[in-house]
């Protein structure tokens, strides 16, 4: 079960959503629509994908549980465990690192108190590293849902935590 303890269905609305999409593709290779499909679960399932959540999509699509853990995992968009309310993925790569991103991450670490990949204890923010967000002209930045955040410095992060501390 999910961390709430409900039932693990996809609402009818998503049913339908998910049905359509995998009818999107030829006959067999409905597998294409699981990257979608993994957003909706994600979205109704309280913003991760546990096991539970994973087998279902499995079930669901026809498909092996191992092919749908290994595209949850493999993309930094996907949430296996539980995270804050606001997650900053921070590049870390090439033209980032050059940049500073290091510095940023020891940086947000210290801020919030925890670690790459946990989460505060009031629930509010969880942190990691990333591969390449596609902005290397503007590192060090990180990503905030569908948002982008670039040429950052300690000090505009701390801005960000606070503006995100009073957005409630």
């Amino acid at each position: 079960m999910t961390s709430t303890d409900q039932k693990i269905e996809f609402s009818p609305e998503n049913m339908q959503l998910v049905k359509r999409l995998m009818g999107e593709y030829p006959e067999g290779k409905h597998k294409s629509a699981l990257l979608r499909i993994l957003h909706i679960a994600q979205r109704q399932f309280g913003g991760w994908l546990s096991s539970d959540v994973m087998d279902y999509v499995a079930e669901v699509m026809n498909l092996k549980p191992i092919e749908v853990y290994e595209v949850a995992t493999f993309y930094s968009m996907y949430f296996t465990k539980p995270t804050g309310k606001y997650v900053f993925d921070v590049c870390h790569t090439g033209p980032c690192a050059i940049e500073g991103a290091e510095k940023l991450c020891n940086h947000i670490e210290k801020r919030l108190g925890v670690k790459e990949g946990e989460t505060t204890a009031d629930g509010m923010f969880s942190w990691r590293g990333v591969e390449c967000l596609g902005a290397c002209g503007y590192a060090p930045m990180l990503q905030l849902g569908d948002s982008f955040r670039e040429f950052l410095t300690p000090e505009k992060v701390d801005q960000l935590i606070e503006e995100l501390k009073n957005k409630v």
